[in-house]
């Protein structure tokens, strides 16, 4: 069994073949995984599907690049929908100076003003850093995070850099990145994580692994990940899919 920790199974690149993606990714042995909201017709996609389907969990929150369209009102949508049944974090939030389409006061602000929601509601929070990895690591730090606990969603930095995060209490999770020739710090952060802090995920459709780099990413994939973390850390396929879905449940608090 494999739990892939994030997936944008609510995005519209899926909305022709919902079942037959989630039946695929079964067959692959991905039988649970945490769909993503990240603006209000992702959130309210990705609780209709964890209401659906038993192995599926919502994340939500409000993604840095859409920083500028926080409001109250958005605020008070997202704090009513963390109280649902099978929301397991908050999320995907942080910075993103690839994009930038707020300036970084405004992604900051909104991303610390999410990290005290979900101090209130008792969440862990999955971060979005995408070419900010220092401002993103002095907030978690200035704001406290190990008091929530988190991912480092796709993580993209070097073994240092997952060490810095590890020492934060974060959970590394690891996408078809890893599986790329060219990613060899990714795949040296992969080396560096302690079997109980390290996560699976796809980010499908997006970032497909080898073999369907440049398609559409889809959960089953995570399989693949699986199978390159496995052949890089010299352990046994079933061993990091054990332990991966244990740490998923673990830190969204889900029930064996």
């Amino acid at each position: 069994m494999i739990f892939d920790s994030h997936t944008h199974l609510n995005a519209e690149q899926f909305n022709e073949d919902i079942p037959e993606t989630v039946a695929r990714a079964h067959e692959l042995g991905v039988t649970e995984m945490a769909v993503v909201g990240f603006d209000q017709p992702t959130i309210k996609k990705s609780l209709a599907l964890s209401k659906e389907y038993p192995g599926i969990y919502s994340i939500i929150g409000w993604h840095p690049t859409e920083a500028g369209s926080y409001t109250p009102h958005v605020e008070t949508y997202l704090q009513e929908r963390l109280e649902r049944p099978k929301v397991v974090a908050l999320g995907e939030i942080g910075l993103d100076y690839h994009w930038m389409e707020d300036p970084k006061e405004v992604q900051e602000k909104v991303f610390r003003r999410q990290m005290a929601i979900a101090r209130e509601h008792q969440l862990p929070i999955s971060i979005h850093t995408r070419e900010a990895l220092e401002d993103t690591y002095a907030i978690l730090k200035d704001e406290k995070v190990q008091t929530i606990g988190g991912i480092m969603h796709s993580f993209s930095g070097d073994g240092e850099w997952a060490k810095k995060f590890l020492d934060l209490g974060m959970y590394i999770s690891f996408s078809g990145v890893v599986t790329f020739k060219k990613a060899t710090e990714v795949q040296e952060a992969a080396l560096v994580v302690p079997q109980d802090r390290l996560l699976v995920e796809t980010d499908a459709p997006y970032l497909a692994p080898v073999p369907y780099r440049g398609k559409r990413n889809e959960p089953g994939y995570t399989h693949y990940v699986v199978d390159k973390i496995a052949e890089l850390r010299q352990e046994a396929v079933a061993d990091v899919a054990a332990y991966t879905t244990k740490n998923a449940h673990r830190l969204f608090r889900i029930n064996d």
